[in-house]
């Protein structure tokens, strides 16, 4: 059974970045199917060429790969480009997937996984990225000192100095300045970055967290703007316009 047609699949570009044959080009032909252009790397080297040569929107990108650890690839990923990044990992990678995070990965699957909820996972973030701002009134909103572009994704310091904010942290730190001074459970949080299955141990919104408050905080090891209440979730605690 092939799937049906991919939501705002057409002309997105996806790299396939697995040393697995099989999984490669399941991933390949499966996505084709769906509407994408997909360029597929089995190593660190041929990534790097076709990143090199193509517009990437997208990067599916495994974890363990043969001349390369993955999560040095996720840095270069992110020093390049904002494009959406998913990682594939095993079962047993939850360290890897953390620091993934930490690096700025949007989402992550797991070896063995099905097709079916890894494009439900890929639409969802494009649909996130495609189309979120709209859903809002487009502007801008300011918390001490700080000005985040709704349209652009852009953070802008005090200072005046741009910080660039990946897919998740966008997401994060739009739900939680919606509702300054509202405690938002992580079941709310999590809902707001990805619609995965919602599981107690996942650790995404601690990372993301975590990524924000040394970004914008004003002293580091402060929590000033995000608090933590112990047991329910996250506060915005600042003002915003």
């Amino acid at each position: 059974m092939r799937p049906a047609p991919a939501n705002n699949s057409l002309g997105v570009r996806v790299a396939v970045v697995d040393d697995e044959p099989t999984i490669r080009e399941s991933l390949r032909t499966y996505f084709e199917t769906a509407g994408f252009q997909v360029f597929t790397a089995d190593s660190a080297e041929s990534f790097r060429r076709a990143v090199d040569r193509e517009r990437i929107d997208l990067f599916l990108l495994d974890i363990k790969l043969p001349d390369c650890d993955g999560l040095t690839l996720m840095r270069e990923v992110r020093d390049r480009t904002d494009a959406p990044v998913i990682l594939v990992t095993s079962c047993s990678d939850e360290i890897d997937r953390v620091v993934g995070l930490e690096l700025g990965a949007d989402d992550y699957v797991t070896k063995p996984f099905s097709i079916w909820e890894f494009l439900a996972r890929v639409n969802t973030l494009l649909r996130r990225t495609n189309t979120e701002v709209k859903d809002e009134k487009v502007g801008v909103r300011r918390f001490a000192g700080w000005i985040l572009d709704l349209e652009s994704h852009r953070l802008t310091s005090p200072d005046g100095k741009s910080s660039r904010l990946t897919r998740g942290e966008f997401d994060l730190l739009a739900a939680l300045i919606r509702y300054p001074g509202k405690i938002m459970s992580r079941d709310e949080l999590i809902a707001s970055v990805t619609d995965r299955e919602w599981n107690s141990n996942d650790r995404t919104i601690d990372v993301l967290i975590s990524r924000l408050r040394r970004k914008i905080e004003p002293e580091p090891g402060k929590s000033r703007l995000i608090a933590t209440e112990y047991g329910i979730g996250y506060v915005f605690t600042g003002p915003v316009t």
